[in-house]
């Protein structure tokens, strides 16, 4: 599926050494060694400076380093999709999960929709939530994955090409640093963001994010924003290292773990649901039925 050097290189790159890679992948450092030299003379490119004091990445090993993590998780993800492409089981519907779209409270809610549906079965799908496979997994629902649950508004849906079922609101929270002068406080008042640096989304992801930064901008001038380009796991680690404040959902408590999720006193919130193809087949409109009927009845959420 693609150059097992590739994983190799992850891993000298991961330990700082040729040695401690050799002893995580059970191979003398001779063989580590040899494989890296064939990857750069193949690629002709230097992707490690060697020192007396251990190894880092060129320019050129820091760039491959994320697009070969990226390779090599699709590449697990797509024998993964195909495997589940062989089930035979028409009442299965495939749901997608991820740290920023976990799958668990639509598990929570399961035995609430299954009343209406009770033949269709689940099973789960995880990938890996880079800009690069969300966009591909969102834009082809419906092939190999059928549902997934996470927050949205009208504008990601169109750049998306998919659809959403809204169950709910979820309030817009603030995630800190475990060891930020805020993670001692249980819930935030806006005035306790004066001074900080707050992570918000690009202008134009979501326009209940705009409605948000704009309010901060007219009425709290004394909260920095600073603009990023998309929720993934640089930016949670980002958060941690850097001792900004990132805007968040209760929903991703668990994607750091140095990180904490605080509630604050604003009536800002965003949809949260279930996202599907536009054209979703007759097990997945069922299903979309049943959770949409359990909604209006009350017994939902």
């Amino acid at each position: 599926m693609y150059n097992p050097q590739l994983e190799t290189f992850i891993k000298v790159a991961d330990a700082g050494s040729f040695n401690k890679a050799a002893e995580e992948s059970y191979i003398t450092p001779t063989a580590v060694i040899k494989q890296i030299n064939l990857l750069e003379d193949s690629l002709k490119v230097k992707f490690f400076e060697r020192s007396h004091r251990g190894l880092t990445l060129t320019k050129a090993g820091r760039s491959l380093y994320q697009d070969a993590k990226y390779i090599i998780q699709y590449c697990r993800d797509s024998v993964t999709r195909a495997r589940n492409a062989m089930q035979d089981d028409t009442n299965v519907i495939r749901i997608g999960t991820s740290p920023m779209t976990p799958a668990q409270l639509l598990m929570r809610l399961w035995p609430k929709i299954q009343v209406y549906c009770p033949d269709i079965k689940f099973q789960i799908v995880p990938f890996e939530n880079t800009p690069e496979n969300a966009r591909e997994i969102l834009g082809n629902l419906g092939k190999n994955i059928d549902i997934v649950c996470g927050i949205f508004d009208e504008t990601m849906l169109k750049l998306r090409k998919c659809s959403g079922l809204e169950l709910s609101r979820k309030q817009f929270c603030c995630e800190v640093s475990i060891n930020h002068r805020l993670a001692e406080k249980d819930k935030l008042k806006i005035e306790d963001l004066y001074g900080e640096n707050l992570l918000l989304m690009r202008r134009d992801w979501s326009h209940y994010v705009d409605a948000l930064r704009d309010e901060l901008w007219k009425n709290h001038p004394d909260i920095h924003i600073i603009d990023f380009d998309s929720y993934n796991m640089d930016i949670f680690n980002r958060c941690e290292n850097s001792n900004d404040v990132l805007l968040s959902v209760e929903n991703w408590s668990s994607v750091h773990p140095l990180l904490k999720v605080i509630p604050v006193e604003w009536d800002f919130s965003i949809p949260y649901g279930l996202l599907h193809s536009p054209t979703p087949s007759k097990t997945v409109q069922r299903f979309l039925e049943a959770a949409q009927t359990a909604k209006e009845n009350g017994t939902l959420l």
